[in-house]
Parts: structure tokens; sequence; C-alpha cells
């Protein structure tokens, strides 16, 4: 998947329209993991939705590009894109404590997906289908008939995970799969993503704001910050050589195990209003690094290097 320029507004009643995304670009190689980085507020959600078609009624894409399997995905009719979803590109939604619904058996809501993409209508053909997919992710495929209340918070992520997988994608788009799970089973549903990212050659969008796990499972890291792309490169690039400010106070922000003494660090004020933004460089009214040119000039994304870029004038003089 290559993603071009892609801007999304969001209308509002009485106000000036949020510039939720502001000409993003990424690719998203076969068999790669891109972190999707950055902290509320600064477009993550919106760019996975924007990819998906699932905006809300209010929400508007402006502009842009997103080429897959040889066509542009914000080209095609209503009936294309939804033939698109699940069966090329699927989402596992955050918080599955709630995306299942908990007056429907488990296996039967993965059923569902297999009938409405894969038009298979056969019954046995189709518990069939469920059993594997509950096996693939390590469900006993006798809990098929369960309800989601019947489950851990872990099993439900991991029946998620089937029904993601149901129509054999190649993209998942996993938005922050780890949510409100202890650590023990973060780290077994990550374990699980990676073995199936390698058994069935997926691609996919992490999105998260730990960034421990980012280091775990990434490949690439886009990192955003009020609707547009700061800095995009390798994950080692992104520890070991930032070049953004703010991918600098990221990175020091997250808490150091080995210095346990230390007060922990913080990025001082606050994320800006998307309908009401600075008019140089979005980071600027919180930057460490802040000059004049900031306060006047949105930076460009800039490359630093062969498969590394980022957007902040201090870049541009290197």
């Amino acid at each position: 998947m290559s993603v071009t320029d892609l801007s999304t507004d969001f209308l509002l009643e009485s106000a000036p329209p949020a510039h939720a995304l502001v000409n993003v670009s990424f690719t998203l190689r076969e068999g790669e993991v891109l972190g999707l980085v950055g902290e509320s507020g600064c477009g993550k959600t919106t760019l996975m939705l924007s990819l998906m078609r699932l905006l809300p009624a209010n929400g508007r894409i402006t502009s842009g590009t997103v080429n897959f399997m040889g066509q542009d995905l914000l080209d095609l009719g209503e009936n294309a894109m939804a033939d698109m979803r699940w069966k090329h590109i699927a989402m596992i939604f955050q918080g599955a404590m709630n995306a299942l619904n908990p007056v429907q058996r488990v296996g039967d809501q993965i059923a569902e997906a297999i009938v409405q993409h894969n038009y298979i209508q056969e019954k046995g053909v189709v518990d069939g289908r469920v059993a594997e997919l509950l096996d693939l992710v390590g469900i006993g495929p006798e809990r098929r008939r369960q309800y989601p209340h019947q489950y851990s918070g872990g099993m439900r992520q991991r029946a998620m995970i089937a029904m993601a997988l149901a129509c054999n994608p190649q993209i998942i788009i996993a938005d922050e799969p780890t949510t409100a799970l202890d650590v023990m089973v973060q780290a077994q549903i990550l374990e699980l993503l990676d073995t199936l990212r390698q058994r069935l050659g997926l691609s996919i969008l992490f999105v998260t704001h730990d960034l421990g796990v980012v280091a775990e499972m990434c490949d690439t890291v886009l990192v955003m910050y009020g609707g547009v792309t700061v800095e995009y490169a390798s994950v080692d690039t992104i520890y070991n050589d930032p070049q953004h400010p703010y991918t600098r106070e990221l990175l020091r922000a997250f808490p150091d195990l080995s210095r346990p003494t230390e007060k922990l660090a913080s990025i001082p004020g606050h994320p800006p209003r998307l309908n009401a933004l600075p008019p140089g460089c979005r980071f600027a009214p919180r930057c460490p690094a802040v000059f004049d040119r900031c306060h006047t000039e949105q930076p460009a994304l800039h490359q630093v290097k062969l498969g590394h870029w980022a957007s902040c004038h201090l870049v541009e003089r290197m």
C-alpha cells in the first residue's frame, strides 16, 4: 500500500473545520510492520479510518491517493470498497472488551464476517473455518459457542484477531490492540501477531502510543503530531538517531528502567487544536529548539538520508 499526500478534514458546527490530516505519505510493504505513533489527537485514528473509508458523517478526505492492488482506494465506489474491507484490508479495533457484540456467540460473530465477505453459505464449511481461525489464535474451537463475557480480556482480543483474519486479508490495521490488557497478556498478543505475520505474510499497520511495543514489533515508524508527519524512518533510526525534536521528546518521556531514580520527563504544553492551528510549525509552542522561523513557516518533510525523513527547519540546515 502506498499513501501519498492524504488529507482529511472534519466539518464542525459554528467553528472552522479541523484539519486532522495534512499531506500524510508512507508505504506499507509486504510483510512489514509499520508503527504509527504520537500523542492522543495527533491523527492516528483519523488516518486509519481514512484508509478504510469509515470516517464519520462530518469527515471529508480532501486530497491524496491510497494505492493498493493497482487501484486508488479513494476512487472506488461504495460497493467495491465494501468488498475491499475484510477481504483485503481488515482491522483489529481498539478495546476488545467493547468491540464484540455481548449478546451474540463469539463463533457466530466470526462466521458473519466469513459469510458476508466470502459469500460462503454452507454451514459445515463456515463452522470449519471458524474452528480453524480460533485454533490459529490459540482458542479451543469448542469455545466458539460461548459469549464474550465468558472470555478473558486476552481471549477477546484473540477472538478479534481471528475475526480480522476471517477472509485472509493482506493487510491488518491494528488499533492499539493491547490497550487495557495486563503486561503478560500484552506480551502474548504481540507474540501472536508476530507469529501470524511471519506465517501468513501479513502487512500490519500498528497504531499505538507505547514506544516499547514499537521497539518490539515494528520495522518502520511514522511519528505524527497535529495531523502531520514529523518523522518517518526505520525503527532503529528512530530510536538511535531521531532528528525531530518531538520524536526526541517522546523518547525522553518514555520511562527508562535502568535509571529508576530519575524524575519522569514529560513534554510541557498541549497538542494544538486542529481547527485553530499555529501559523508555523505545529510543534513550535512546545519545542525546546524553537527559533523565529518556526513561528511563521510550517516545515516540509525533508529527506535526512536514504529511508529517513523529518519535518523540521533544523534538519533543512544540515
